[in-house]
């Protein structure tokens, strides 16, 4: 992507004196992990194409806590949280959007006890908001009549209850959507979750991302779309094993919608 996407940071935005309407939290794996990096990409240029002023905290931002907490290092955590609280309190933020819904969770669910209180949206509640508002257009272009089945992020669905914000978004792009025998609150996890993603799996007969990405190849989709990058991770993995990587995609609903309307 040579293209130059405009992510201005809260710094820039406090210089002019200026506040963005929200600030866009891009987590550590939408910062380094290059597949995540992708989905950092296509909400920017969302976020660009619809004119909302956002800004990002840059290297001002920091590890939620998210896996020590889950991990059990819960002073770690404070360690962590506290630094971003001090943080988005002085640029005195108000609204918090991110792709992660690890972050999302921590951030509106964690954060609060420690001083940090914000209204936080999972990207595809704040693109679903954007759509409602006639800010942007999601349209069925390449994708129209796909098989497509959607992956529940344990954050953002058992902890946080939000199921209709990316399905919402994925039948105005016309898909087939097809649901897994386990889905929305009986979904099962793709195994990142805890601090899981950055381990070796203990001994077993089968690793849990195997184990859902099987669910996923009995609807027969073409796409596998999910809302959490951590997820994509652990199904892109289960997809490979399975060789499925030729007849299956993996997309998160942000790219999904730039790549309908070719932006």
């Amino acid at each position: 992507m040579s293209e130059t996407l405009k992510v201005p940071t809260m710094a820039e935005y406090m210089a002019q004196g200026k506040q963005p309407e929200v600030l866009f939290w891009v987590g550590c794996a939408g910062s380094f992990d290059d597949r995540a990096k992708k989905i950092t990409k296509a909400f920017v240029k969302l976020l660009n194409n619809a004119q909302v002023e956002f800004a990002v905290l840059g290297t001002e931002e920091s590890c939620t806590g998210d896996p020590a907490k889950r991990a059990g290092n819960e002073f770690l955590f404070q360690m962590q949280a506290m630094t971003n609280i001090e943080v988005l309190n002085a640029y005195e933020v108000k609204k918090i959007v991110t792709a992660c819904p690890h972050c999302f969770n921590t951030i509106k669910n964690e954060y609060p006890e420690l001083g940090g209180n914000y209204e936080v949206m999972h990207h595809t509640q704040f693109l679903q908001a954007l759509l409602s508002e006639g800010r942007i257009k999601v349209e069925g272009g390449k994708y129209k009549g796909k098989r497509i089945t959607f992956h529940d992020p344990c954050y953002l669905g058992r902890a946080n209850n939000e199921y209709e914000a990316p399905r919402n978004l994925l039948r105005k792009l016309e898909v087939e959507l097809v649901e897994m025998k386990r889905c929305k609150a009986k979904g099962l996890c793709c195994g990142a979750g805890g601090a899981q993603m950055f381990k070796e799996p203990e001994a077993g007969d089968k690793d849990i991302n195997v184990e859902r990405t099987e669910d996923a190849i009995e609807t027969k989709p073409s796409i596998v779309a999910t809302g959490c990058p951590f997820c994509n991770t652990m199904v892109t993995d289960g997809v490979k094993s399975k060789n499925k990587e030729e007849d299956i995609e993996v997309l998160d609903i942000a790219e999904m919608i730039v790549n309908a309307e070719d932006l």
